[in-house]
């Protein structure tokens, strides 16, 4: 008797393999419910608005993490105007197989690193040898190193889901190759790249261990723009650190929910473009 592929009983391995696969999604999903679940439920009864917008003050009898969240978002900004240049002009100008091979290796094993061991590297050759002490900055150029596997390889990816026939049709039409990579392949590229840098910003948000070492844990409102780079600053997880060291735990919460929201949105905001991407991918 002949049987069609479709006709084929299934193996109980495979329905095995399959059912495992289903209780790891869910079981993945479920911690993740838990996780978000449980700080909202410790999170949102502490919350206060007055909380976001004032800055903790013994004379003033204030409690607030305003200098905490502009801390974060200097050590954003800085980390990506170091790391994004560096990230995607790399990824656009390595085009040699066997240099690109060592490269992704290089930058797969820098991915694996413990963020602890970067934060003593910034720590002691931009705090010490470069005397730059515990400030903003210190923390902005160790976490440009740590995120730059992340862009680097996003955009080595977006390139490559570029058509071939794109570059070759500019080329043909007598195009420059910078005027090729400017006006056609980066334009293409975009979104992929806008995922990877939405990526690294989420990691930069998540950074405590290292930002512990080099930036410090200084919560104070700026004075000067420029001048607060250089100065020690505590981010919304170094305050998040401090506040469990310290047993006030509604605080930790309400940190911890920030914190969260901020990620969520960044990782949205990353699927969304993702799948942008996609469609227009799929109309050309």
């Amino acid at each position: 008797m002949n049987n069609t592929i479709l006709e084929k009983k299934k193996r109980v391995s495979d329905q095995v393999l399959y059912a495992l696969i289903q209780l790891s999604s869910f079981l993945s999903i479920f911690i993740l419910l838990v996780i978000i679940g449980y700080i909202l439920y410790r999170g949102m009864p502490a919350f206060d608005f007055s909380y976001l917008v004032n800055t903790t003050s013994i004379i003033n009898d204030t409690v607030g993490i305003l200098p905490n969240i502009i801390n974060t978002l200097y050590i954003v900004i800085v980390t990506l105007l170091v790391a994004c240049p560096i990230g995607i002009g790399g990824a656009i100008y390595l085009k040699n197989k066997k240099f690109v091979s060592i490269i992704s290796f290089t930058t797969e094993v820098l991915a694996g690193i413990p963020s602890i061991i970067y934060g003593l590297f910034g720590m002691l050759f931009f705090g010490s040898v470069c005397h730059l002490g515990f400030s903003i900055l210190t923390g902005s150029l160790t976490l440009a190193i740590m995120i730059l596997p992340i862009i680097s390889r996003n955009t080595q990816t977006a390139l490559e889901c570029v058509p071939k026939s794109y570059r070759e049709a500019a080329l043909g039409i007598g195009a420059t190759k910078w005027y090729m990579i400017r006006t056609v392949l980066l334009p293409s590229a975009i979104p992929g790249i806008l995922t990877g840098v939405i990526l690294a910003m989420g990691r930069i948000v998540a950074e405590s261990a290292a930002l512990l070492f080099t930036a410090g844990s200084v919560a104070i409102l700026p004075t000067n723009i420029f001048g607060h780079l250089l100065s020690s600053g505590g981010t919304l997880t170094i305050q998040l650190y401090l506040e469990m060291a310290k047993g006030n735990y509604e605080v930790s919460f309400v940190i911890a929910l920030v914190l969260v929201v901020i990620v969520l949105g960044l990782n949205m905001l990353a699927k969304w473009i993702g799948r942008r991407f996609d469609v227009n991918k799929g109309d050309n």
